[in-house]
């Protein structure tokens, strides 16, 4: 299984990682430098939280072993793959309850600005290959791919 893992101690603050999530997840095409950064439509799936001490906190998706927003989920939109470690979200089935969002231990989830109506979480850049875009973005590495074991 691959996760996105986190050095908090390296993340600058910079938010190239926020801006790359935009960019892969936008609805009309484009490159970054034609990203409107003031269309609610354009959201990432991960954002950086400024702490009390000075530093940054990289907030992103755990695909958490045993997710909170999975089983909290009535619908069944969420789901947990055990093979890849993905949980993942079918906008379809989703009944907008948000359930999922309240139940996030780490407030990753939220539902979206534009419609209200669907969730937006991390979903490891699939259509794009499975190279999540924060992860080739962070110019500190302090966002990475790591191999876990079950």
């Amino acid at each position: 299984m691959r996760r996105i893992m986190i050095n908090a101690a390296e993340c600058d603050g910079c938010k190239n990682c926020v801006v790359a999530c935009m960019q892969a997840h936008r609805e009309a095409p484009g490159t970054i430098y034609d990203l409107d950064l003031t269309d609610i439509r354009n959201e990432s799936r991960n954002h950086i939280e400024s702490v009390l001490d000075g530093k940054y906190r990289p907030i992103f998706c755990r695909h958490c072993d045993m997710p909170e927003c999975v089983m909290s989920c009535m619908s069944g939109a969420l789901t947990k793959d055990f093979l890849t470690g993905l949980v993942s979200y079918d906008e379809e089935k989703c009944g907008s309850c948000f359930m999922c969002v309240m139940n996030c231990p780490y407030g990753v989830l939220k539902p979206d600005q534009a419609t209200r109506t669907r969730v937006i979480k991390c979903d490891f850049c699939l259509e794009n290959g499975g190279e999540p875009s924060c992860v080739k973005a962070c110019p500190k590495e302090a966002i990475y791919i790591e191999e876990v074991t079950p």
